[in-house]
């Protein structure tokens, strides 16, 4: 454990963290909130008018309107976005107790890494629908995809390195260090997807 990760401990149990991650949850959380809100709002418009063409609706391959209109966007039984508009508000108010000095207890820093576990597989599962079912693309979608990639890479990490989350030293080590080396990489693995799923359209 780092001097910065002991640090983030408290005498009473509960762990804090340091402001990078609380900045970070807040930014994340912001960027999918604005996602699931602009993507609400033109599902209700496009409940109200079923002609109507969302704006991220740019192409037969860049198209909003097609994922709104499919199934898989209402998999809980209301659509999709609603859930966002609860959980990465939950994730914005968590930043914002951080950055004011709150430190939370080993139960609420792993419901928290269980829920973004939860939003990258959720992410993960509608990335496939959207390449290989529905054969469209929201770019709203993408933006709460890398929202939550980023985020549930960087709690893991806190949690590892503060020893919320058991593990051996060189794997505390290499969060220490290179953290940001798994988003990055796992972002680039769903971009290099999405553009072989599409190589003709992207170059032709």
């Amino acid at each position: 454990m780092t001097k910065a990760d002991a640090e983030t401990t408290g005498t009473a149990g509960t762990i804090g963290a340091s402001k990078g991650l609380a900045w970070l949850l807040v930014i994340t959380g912001a960027a999918g909130l604005l996602a699931a809100w602009v993507i609400t709002l033109d599902k209700f418009k496009l409940l109200e008018d079923p002609n109507f063409v969302p704006g991220c609706s740019l192409n037969p391959i860049v198209s909003c309107g097609n994922i709104m209109k499919s199934e898989q966007a209402s998999v809980f039984g209301f659509p999709n976005p609603m859930l966002g508009l609860v959980t990465y508000a939950m994730v914005i108010a968590i930043g914002v107790g951080l950055l004011a000095g709150a430190r939370y207890r080993r139960w609420y820093w792993l419901g928290l890494n269980a829920g973004t576990l939860f939003g990258v597989g959720f992410c993960t599962w509608l990335m496939q629908q959207s390449l290989y079912e529905i054969n469209s693309l929201c770019l709203w979608c993408c933006l709460a995809w890398a929202a939550t990639i980023v985020m549930f890479w960087y709690v893991t990490s806190h949690n590892v390195r503060s020893g919320v989350v058991p593990a051996p030293a060189g794997v505390r080590t290499f969060f220490a260090e290179f953290t940001w080396v798994l988003p990055v990489l796992h972002l680039g693995i769903i971009g290099m997807l999405v553009l072989t799923r599409w190589w003709d359209f992207w170059t032709g």
